[in-house]
């Protein structure tokens, strides 16, 4: 196989099926008895799962889903839910995958806006799930061959969306993401944008029927869907399937399953050395992995060189992004890397980084980075206005993230556009003061906010111990002090449990930043009733 540096983005969309469910009809027909899911110990051949496949969109259509229907699955990480998403596929709808530990009211509100035509809820596998379809008064019923299955009421008023038949047109997937806002907005991503994503990772990664990949990363989200069931099934490999994150699982699977690739945001390598540590582990086997990847949030250093040390083998960031499906740059595994880089930008994508006036930066000099390529979304659904703000009339798409690009045109991420800090007129980049206290040898993790105050800002962090950790928050502080100029240091450092995050482990930024600004004005309202 190539490597992936040696493709145009002409050779990677040339020969690309025109819809998602066509990836796995080559390996249907050359090796129908390779396993393409293992799931609680079973496993589930390509020929098994084309026939789930295939009876799944027959129940379907049998409930009512029609050509340019959405239909909506509340469902963790399984074999059903894989099996639903491409049956819309096959049904010319659209797939939109929910994780079912999404509150009601998140759930309604996907639904609505969606114009969903039915709601699945695979009630069989969480007690979530179960509890959303009891509340709608869903039909526990099977769909193909997957029982345990709560069917929503058809919705009559669904208005069926045209189909095109040009797969760079028609939407494949609809995915919901709230980004670190808490406003969710739906992402209409194509045939397309998900198959040349899906072959790009493959071919970075050199991927074949002889992998086994965890899949732990929901599918809901867009590294799940893409990356890891795409992808797969697009390279004849084998995804073993995990519906909720468990350390002890994840090491017992490296181990003794014959794992190849663990793709995970760092809190998944975070916690496979605390699982280590409490255990009184001595060493973590490696087993058969050959591929660590990361992406999702900010990859601290030190936990970068401690998972290294413990497998043995680099583990490569990478950087993407739910509107662009969502691979824009990867380190490679035969040019690893030793500081925060996430990679050369690959193949087909064309960037730019700008200032605030929307001109090129120097190389090396901060700037918002904006990207073009086939990987970019349609749109925004149901929001004219919000697409148009973020792609231009030439097709460049805003990231909202400030990035760098080095000489060696490997990509730097700064931090998000809206979370800069400018304190005193200094510009503070939360990253650099997490990277600080992530280094901290108490610490697991860390997120820094910015906070309004008389015109101005100061920086609020909000750091997680390791337990049983004796650090307190001023020795923290002071640590800072040591390594950080003065504008950068924390004005309040706050000490949590557990940060609040997402179920990909992505740190829920705006509600630190809402408790930041409680937590001030408790302080104002406090001094006031002491005055």
């Amino acid at each position: 196989m190539r490597s992936v540096d040696e493709l145009t983005a002409a050779e990677l969309l040339d020969g690309l099926p025109s819809r998602v469910h066509e990836v796995y009809a080559p390996f249907v027909r050359d090796i129908p008895d390779h396993p393409a899911f293992v799931e609680g110990g079973r496993s589930w051949s390509y020929r098994q799962f084309s026939e789930a496949v295939d009876a799944v969109a027959k129940d379907l259509s049998d409930l009512g889903i029609r050509p340019g229907d959405r239909v909506m699955i509340a469902s963790e990480n399984s074999v059903a839910l894989g099996a639903m998403l491409f049956a819309a596929s096959k049904l010319a709808a659209w797939g939109i995958a929910v994780n079912p530990r999404l509150s009601a009211r998140e759930i309604d509100l996907i639904g609505t806006h969606s114009g969903a035509r039915r709601v699945l809820f695979n009630s069989a596998l969480s007690k979530e799930a179960a509890d959303h379809a009891s509340r709608v008064g869903a039909k526990i019923d099977a769909v193909g061959p997957f029982g345990g299955i709560g069917i929503g009421p058809l919705n009559a008023d669904a208005q069926a969306e045209p189909v095109e038949k040009d797969g760079a047109r028609q939407v494949a997937g609809l995915l919901y993401t709230s980004g670190t806002t808490g406003a969710p907005k739906g992402v209409m991503l194509s045939h397309r944008n998900l198959l040349f994503t899906a072959r790009t990772s493959g071919i970075l990664r050199q991927s074949g029927p002889a992998d086994r990949i965890y899949g732990v990363l929901p599918m809901s989200h867009i590294v799940g869907y893409s990356i890891l069931l795409i992808a797969t099934l697009m390279h004849g490999g084998t995804l073993y399937v995990v519906a909720k994150a468990d350390p002890a699982a994840l090491a017992h699977a490296i181990a003794e399953e014959g794992i190849t690739s663990l793709f995970g945001v760092p809190a998944t390598y975070q916690r496979l050395l605390e699982h280590k540590a409490v255990k009184g582990i001595q060493r973590l086997e490696r087993g058969k992995l050959r591929i660590m990847a990361v992406a999702g949030a900010p990859l601290d250093l030190d936990l970068k060189k401690r998972i290294e040390d413990e497998f043995g083998i680099p583990l490569l960031n990478n950087y993407g992004i739910t509107e662009c499906s969502p691979g824009l740059s990867g380190v490679r595994s035969e040019h690893p890397v030793s500081d925060e880089s996430v990679g050369p930008f690959l193949p087909g994508i064309e960037h730019r980084i700008v200032d605030r006036q929307g001109k090129n930066v120097a190389t090396g000099e901060v700037g918002e980075l904006r990207v073009r390529g086939p990987n970019v979304m349609l749109g925004y659904y149901r929001a004219p206005d919000l697409t148009a703000a973020a792609i231009d009339d030439q097709g460049w798409f805003n990231t909202g993230d400030l990035a760098r690009v080095n000489g060696e045109g490997h990509l730097y991420i700064a931090g998000r556009t809206k979370e800069l800090i400018i304190r005193s007129g200094f510009n503070v980049y939360p990253a650099e003061v997490e990277a600080v206290l992530n280094a901290h040898d108490q610490v697991v993790q860390s997120a820094v906010v910015g906070r309004p105050i008389d015109g101005n800002e100061e920086v609020v962090a909000f750091v997680q111990l390791l337990p049983g950790a004796s650090v307190n928050a001023e020795e923290l502080k002071s640590y800072t002090a040591q390594q950080l100029t003065s504008y950068k240091r924390p004005t309040e450092l706050i000490l949590l449990d557990a940060l609040p995050s997402a179920s990909t482990g992505k740190i829920l930024k705006h509600k630190l930043r809402e408790m930041a600004i409680e937590r001030a004005a408790g302080k104002v309202s406090d001094a006031a009733a002491a005055g």
